[in-house]
Parts: structure tokens; C-alpha cells; sequence
């Protein structure tokens, strides 16, 4: 980006029209595609997530992804104002959350939210339309059962990606396929929930007032334990966030049993992100079936 503040200035004007100008703008993140900035304007502060070499549909989804989740939670979901391309930059312009400190009732807060998403339900497992986890495409095609939809939406996509390029082994490919069969019967039987879909602790913010925030979405329709199970693989929630949330919508009997096998999607996803580190977790799970 050659000058970056022209570029923001047209973004600015794009988004909202005139009269409006960039005061100052401070780069928050970067990871390996996408920049995280503040804008300070003449109207106020601003989210912008920029990157200049995904797809151009990565924002707009991410986008309907805040819609879905601020239509169906009282959690606080930033409000989308733009998002398009200028200048070959893809960006998405967002409400600025400050951050505060959690207060003391983040954790119920949280959890009795999450309970409420998981309460939107609809006929089938999937979306209408297909997004993106990171950066990495996700396929929604709607399917009448959860495991259908797990293996053929979910697994099969991102373990075919990660043979294609060369992460794992044919060998690797068949032994995550043998266990598709023992799959049957293996979920509880329930209704699609709307899901986050990326829930861990880096994807929820706070407000100045401590309140939780939802960010960074993947959503679509499926099962409830898919949240629940990925908010487990790194850590960082506490216990009053799953005792609230299992007050108001308990899981079935033996979940800690199946969060693992929920877990091959994130961990599949950050192999095919981040290499090869995350093959071993993989492997675990599977050799559970043998």
C-alpha cells in the first residue's frame, strides 16, 4: 500500500459519502493476511479490517455473519457500516469497541447469551450461502442430518485441502475417512443451532463496561456442541460460563466424550492455516476409533 491514508480516505468516502476526514490511524494487528487498524476521524472512531490478497467476498460474509448473530443475541455485535474493495484493498468498516475490563458477571453474561444464539434454530444443518472460517473457504451446503453435514461440510473439505497441499499423507487421508462410519449415531439427536462457528476467547472482546463481545464470526446452522467443544480446544472460559449455559440449554449425557471429535474441524482448519504442529491433535482423535 503505497500511501496508506489516501487508500483510508477513500474507504471513508465510499462508506459514508462526504464530510468526512482521517484524523489519525494505528494499526492494532496483522496477522498473515489480514491488518486490524483504528480510524480517528471527523465523526468518530472506526474498526478497519483491510488485506489485499483473499477473496473479495471474505468481508461481505463476515459482515452478514455480524447481521445473523446481532439478530439473534442480546450480546453486544459491532454494527457493520461498509465493506467492499478501493484501490485493490478488501475492507470492512465496523463499529470501535473500546475494551474494558470483564466485570464480574461477563462469564453468566456470556453464557446465558451463547444459550440464546443456540435457541435460533431452522430446518436443516447448514446456510444459504457458503463463507469463510479465517480465511479459509467454508462450504454450507444444507444437508437434513448433522453428520452428513459434518463429514461432507466440515472434514472432507478441509482434509482434501490439506492433502492437496502436501500437509498430510494418503495414509493420514484414509485413517480420518475410516472413521466416518463409527460417526453414525455417534451426536445427539437435536434441532440445527446458529452457531458463532470460531468461538475462543481472541474471537470475544469486552466492552468499556466489561460487557462480552462477539467478533470474527463463521456461522451457520449446526450443532450446538460445535461452539461449546471449540471454546474447550484452547482454553480460557470459565466454569460459570458453562454452568450458565448448561442451566439454560443442558447438553446430553457425554459430551466430554465427543467435544474431541467435534474438534477435528478447528483442528483441520488451523493445520491447513498453520502447518503441520496440529497433525499430531488430529491423529489422537482419530486412533480413539481403532
Amino acid at each position: 500500500m503505497e500511501n496508506p491514508s489516501e487508500s483510508f480516505d477513500s474507504i471513508l468516502l465510499k462508506v459514508f459519502g462526504g464530510n468526512i476526514f482521517l484524523k489519525k490511524y494505528t494499526l492494532i494487528a496483522a496477522g498473515h493476511a489480514n491488518q486490524a487498524l483504528c480510524l480517528r476521524t471527523s465523526w468518530g472512531s472506526f474498526f478497519l479490517k483491510i488485506n489485499q490478497e483473499t477473496d473479495e467476498n471474505l468481508f461481505r460474509e463476515e459482515a452478514l455473519g455480524l447481521k445473523l448473530l446481532a439478530e439473534n443475541t442480546s450480546l453486544f455485535v459491532p454494527e457493520v457500516y461498509g465493506f467492499g474493495q478501493v484501490d485493490g484493498i478488501n475492507y470492512l468498516v465496523t463499529e470501535w469497541v473500546r475494551e474494558g475490563v470483564r466485570s464480574k458477571d461477563y462469564w453468566r453474561v456470556l453464557g446465558e447469551g451463547l444459550a440464546e444464539l443456540h435457541m435460533a434454530t431452522q430446518v436443516g444443518f447448514g446456510l444459504d450461502h457458503p463463507n469463510y472460517i479465517s480465511i479459509l473457504p467454508q462450504p454450507n451446503e444444507m444437508h437434513r442430518d448433522w453428520t452428513s453435514f459434518f463429514i461432507d461440510e466440515r472434514l472432507e473439505p478441509m482434509l482434501q485441502r490439506a492433502y492437496f497441499h502436501q500437509l498430510i499423507t494418503k495414509e493420514v487421508l484414509q485413517k480420518v475417512r475410516a472413521i466416518y462410519p463409527f460417526l453414525e449415531g455417534f451426536f445427539p439427536s437435536e434441532k440445527s443451532s446458529l452457531l458463532h462457528g470460531d468461538l475462543w476467547t481472541g474471537n470475544i472482546m469486552r466492552t468499556t463496561r466489561g460487557e462480552p463481545v462477539l467478533i470474527d464470526p463463521a456461522v451457520y446452522y449446526g450443532h450446538r456442541e460445535m461452539d461449546l467443544a471449540f471454546s474447550r480446544l484452547f482454553g480460557g472460559f470459565s466454569d460459570e460460563f458453562y454452568e450458565t449455559y448448561n442451566d439454560i440449554f443442558p447438553l446430553e449425557p457425554g459430551f466430554e466424550e465427543r467435544k474431541d471429535v467435534y474438534n477435528l474441524y478447528p483442528l483441520l482448519v488451523h493445520l491447513n492455516l498453520f502447518g503441520t504442529g496440529y497433525l499430531p491433535g488430529i491423529l489422537r482423535v482419530i486412533e480413539r476409533f481403532y
